[in-house]
């Protein structure tokens, strides 16, 4: 008597790895060009760094005689005790005042823009839109001279608060517009379900957009912040005297009339970097998440 059996099917075959209804999985591809090309752009960036740390170390004659990549034999922190025994901790408290006041402001306007254009209906709100896109267009460096006009007008000029609120204002545009693109895909049924809720407008701001929008709100503090740190053109025109000035200035003080202490120069680039490598790495995972959040439609 003949005996009729089935063949056993790829996916269940004896040794073939996969689970039964499973497809098999596939090799994964290797790209070594582009390991190659993200191993050349970390070289590309750890360079400079690495330059600027190792110089800050070595003595103001030891900078043009030894190898600038090279370690130095002698490695000193007088340039550091320099950096900080001229009052590098009075300018950095200035700086972190200036940042914190300008970014606390733009948030929360920005915020309270965004979430107004977003769920507005008016053709008011939309022309306040466009009027926010089109401070993209405006360079800083045009308005200077008005803005100087309007700080010396008000009785702020040489004060940390002729800094913080310019530089609020220009960083202003470009948060609406993050967090306007992030609000947008907020489901409307969240709304709804709160509205039914007897929820209010703050309500649902302060519930539901604010924590959702969580990611997007450190992207633009870190972007923002950063932005504010660094700057040097409204605390170089709007402020003049020495108490008032900022890190930026700071650094630019150590440049001489005929000479440049290179390695001061660098001690306090590196300290004065630290506040924001630190608001980095406190934030990061939140900051690769808002930049890639609020665009996906």
């Amino acid at each position: 008597m003949t005996v009729l059996t089935r063949a056993p099917s790829p996916a269940t075959t004896p040794g073939s790895g996969a689970a039964p209804g499973r497809p098999p999985s596939r090799p994964r591809r290797t790209n070594p060009l582009g390991a190659l090309g993200g191993l050349l752009w970390l070289v590309v960036v750890l360079v400079p760094v690495y330059w600027v740390v190792v110089t800050s170390l070595r003595t103001r004659e030891g900078f043009f005689d030894a190898n600038p990549l090279a370690v130095p034999s002698d490695p000193t922190l007088d340039n550091y005790r320099q950096v900080l025994d001229n009052g590098f901790t009075h300018y950095l408290l200035n700086s972190l005042a200036v940042t914190a006041g300008a970014t606390a402001l733009t948030l929360a306007v920005s915020f309270l823009a965004a979430y107004a254009v977003v769920r507005g209906t008016s053709r008011a709100l939309r022309w306040t839109f466009s009027v926010f896109l089109l401070g993209l267009a405006i360079p800083l460096q045009a308005t200077i001279i008005p803005v100087y006009y309007l700080i010396a007008q008000a009785n702020m000029y040489d004060t940390l608060t002729a800094i913080a609120l310019p530089s609020a204002a220009f960083a202003i545009p470009l948060t609406v517009v993050i967090l306007v693109n992030f609000l947008r895909d907020i489901p409307d049924e969240l709304y709804e379900s709160m509205r039914a809720d007897g929820a209010g407008h703050w309500r649902m701001l302060w519930s539901l957009a604010l924590p959702l929008s969580r990611p997007a709100l450190i992207t633009v503090t870190i972007y923002d912040a950063l932005n504010v740190w660094n700057g040097f053109l409204f605390p170089l025109i709007l402020t003049q005297s020495p108490d008032k000035r900022v890190l930026p200035l700071f650094v630019w003080s150590f440049q001489g009339e005929f000479t440049v202490n290179v390695p001061a120069v660098l001690a306090a680039v590196v300290l004065s970097t630290l506040p924001i490598l630190a608001l980095y790495v406190i934030g990061r995972r939140q900051l690769i998440g808002g930049m890639t959040a609020g665009f996906g439609k």
